[in-house]
């Protein structure tokens, strides 16, 4: 049974890409929700309120008040959390086919082990590094295009990573949404292009992908901390 509108389920976020994987799943599970901003950079992370929610002090995390038996739930890590909402929501999990589940596990558990820890250091090292290490930044370079690749030719034959539309999409798209960060032109990967932008094109994507902390702006490729001194 979905949340109602008295009683949405609560993020705790940021706008990074971790964070808009669960307010881009919300929108199109069209489900209720009320946002607590946890500034990062200001280690709003870091408090007694929030380990109460997040064990390891990351956002994001929720807090379901309809969750298992009615009882309240929190919740904490990106891909824990798109299943319990995919699953309870009943919609971009395929419940009902073993085979296909283990497709999209397959798939979050990609983005979530490697199209995202190695991406963000490619982040780290060429945007936030506060000099250069030319040796970092080549090396999760050629991460970065390894990991495009992969996901290039599984999308050559197929319009979404594990057959229908589904959590592993969205996961992968939020991360694959800041390829200038990782020094990456879509144009090299087509078949990623053609789905991503189509991925780009659903409403509720754009919708999940514009929460954003009021004042704030989010520049998708900053100048690096080198460059500023």
């Amino acid at each position: 049974m979905a949340a109602s509108p008295k009683d949405p389920i609560e993020v705790f976020y940021w706008s990074t890409p971790n964070g808009r994987k669960i307010t881009v799943l919300l929108e199109e599970l069209a489900v209720p929700y009320a946002v607590t901003f946890i500034d990062i950079n200001s280690r709003e992370q870091w408090t007694p309120e929030f380990e109460a929610i997040s064990a390891h002090h990351q956002i994001p995390a929720i807090r379901d008040p309809d969750g298992p038996g009615g009882e309240p739930i929190a919740i904490f890590e990106s891909g824990a959390i798109m299943l319990y909402l995919a699953r309870k929501f009943g919609k971009l999990y395929p419940t009902e086919d073993e085979r296909q589940c283990v497709a999209v596990d397959q798939w979050l558990m990609w983005q979530v082990g490697n199209f995202g820890p190695f991406l963000g250091q490619a982040h780290h090292f060429n945007v936030s590094a506060p000099e250069e290490f030319p040796y970092a930044i080549e090396r999760y370079h050629g991460i970065a295009k390894r990991l495009y690749s992969v996901l290039d030719q599984q999308l050559a034959e197929q319009d979404y990573v594990a057959g229908d539309y589904s959590i592993a999409d969205i996961a992968i798209y939020c991360w694959a949404a800041r390829h200038p960060r990782h020094r990456i032109d879509l144009a090299d990967f087509p078949a990623v292009k053609r789905w991503f932008d189509a991925v780009g094109a659903r409403p509720a994507v754009a919708r999940g992908m514009a929460v954003i902390k009021p004042g704030r702006v989010d520049v998708m490729l900053p100048t690096p901390a080198w460059l500023k001194t």
